[in-house]
């Protein structure tokens, strides 16, 4: 029914624009749009910023939720959990160990946190490209555990070796860099 009453304005403004006449416009138009459904509601970003969304499913709208000033509404994020991936993962693997799913179970059901945004990080022995991938797979790994447990996950990132907290060039420095942050939006 939305279709066709589209399709009917459409033919309208075709017509204004082809005739300039607005009274031929208006004898075109022969439906009304009614008892449609539109579903308003926040969607929180990666960064913890909320925007005010409007849906009916045809189509949607999105802006910025805003202070009276005009400053973002976020809610506060700040790393809450740091896993070493060595703790998780076999050597270039990202299939979780038993104790690892365990040891995440545990902390996603402790945690108070509203959602969550992961993101893996590797160290630099490998590509870029390959980096890249096996940090996104870690991520994704550690939140499909976070969702088993009904934690909301809104966001999931691969850094590779592109954000190191150590030097590369020592072997307890790549140790720290192989890891998966959990970031806690409040």
């Amino acid at each position: 029914m939305l279709r066709t009453s589209l399709m009917g304005v459409a033919a309208a403004i075709l017509a204004v624009a082809v005739s300039g006449n607005v009274a031929s416009a208006q004898s075109t138009i022969t439906s009304t749009v009614t008892n449609e459904t539109y579903a308003p509601g926040i969607w929180v970003d990666p960064d913890g910023c909320e925007h005010w969304v409007m849906d009916d499913g045809f189509e949607g709208y999105m802006t910025p939720h805003v202070t009276r000033q005009g400053i973002p509404v976020c809610r506060r994020g700040n790393v809450c959990g740091v896993m070493n991936s060595d703790q998780l993962f076999a050597t270039n693997r990202y299939a979780i160990s038993a104790a690892g799913k365990a040891r995440l179970r545990k902390f996603f059901q402790s945690a108070s946190a509203r959602a969550y945004t992961i993101a893996g990080h590797t160290d630099s022995r490998a590509s870029d490209g390959y980096n890249m991938r096996l940090s996104m797979n870690r991520a994704n790994a550690v939140a499909k555990v976070a969702q088993s447990v009904g934690a909301k996950v809104v966001d999931v990132r691969g850094y590779g070796e592109r954000m190191p907290v150590a030097s590369n060039g020592s072997s307890s420095g790549m140790r720290k860099n192989r890891r998966v942050e959990i970031i806690c939006i409040r």
